[in-house]
């Protein structure tokens, strides 16, 4: 388990830097607040294509998490299958604790 990702996530988290759950993240992409867009795994798949289509209308990466919801659910305080993180430094060291974008990318 890469416990640096989940790290990151509290720390994002606890900056205050980090949206959960479909409206809010939504939210966040329209109001151009997003930076990046995290999906869960096992995240339904009505969420990955609302998530897919409002990251294309905001231009925001979109990005599959390995791991659950159930594997989230201690960084998030709740089981969410959706996250938005809203800062560009925390953007940038999410993404680089990420497998290589072709493998886990979410198709655009």
């Amino acid at each position: 388990m890469n416990d640096k990702l989940l790290s990151a996530l509290s720390l994002c988290r606890k900056a205050g830097r980090l949206k959960m759950g479909g409206d809010v993240v939504r939210e966040e992409i329209m109001k151009g607040g997003a930076r990046l867009v995290l999906l869960a795994s096992d995240a339904a798949e009505r969420t990955v294509r609302q998530m897919r289509f409002a990251c294309e209308e905001g231009k925001v990466p979109l990005r599959m998490i390995p791991r659950t919801m159930d594997e989230l659910w201690a960084t998030a305080g709740k089981r969410y299958g959706v996250f938005a993180v809203c800062d560009g430094g925390f953007a940038k060291m999410i993404a680089g604790l990420l497998p290589p974008e072709g493998a886990e990318t979410v198709e655009q």
